[in-house]
């Protein structure tokens, strides 16, 4: 069982940054794969930014590559998310989740935090 914790969001304006943490539970921390999503209002939940188990291999979605960047500290069991060049569309209520391998597909992963808001003003 893992439980998730993300904080860091906010309101900021556009062109600027946040760093998103999701603080995790129990001992197997460093046996999952993590992964950031994101869900608009009306839209469905869509994935961000991935990272496996050693830290060594990332994943982004397309509208954020380049600008986000996805790492995590084993030790203090927490997972990352720098967020620059924020953009207006980038608002929404962020979450992190885990899962056993990469995946882009929410079903895939098992746990799942209760999101931090993320709002981009223009």
């Amino acid at each position: 069982q893992v439980q998730l914790v993300e904080s860091g969001g906010g309101l900021v304006q556009a062109g600027g940054s946040l760093r998103l943490s999701c603080l995790a539970s129990g001992r197997t921390f460093s046996t999952y794969f993590m992964g950031w999503f994101r869900q608009a209002p009306g839209k469905e939940r869509e994935f961000v930014a991935g990272i496996n188990w050693s830290g060594r291999s990332t994943y982004y979605a397309d509208s954020v590559k380049g600008r986000f960047t996805i790492s995590r500290d084993n030790a203090k069991n927490t997972v990352f998310l720098q967020m620059n060049t924020l953009k207006p569309e980038d608002t929404a209520v962020h979450y992190c989740a885990a899962g056993r391998s990469f995946s882009t597909r929410k079903y895939e992963y098992n746990y799942w935090g209760q999101g931090t808001q993320v709002t981009v003003s223009s």
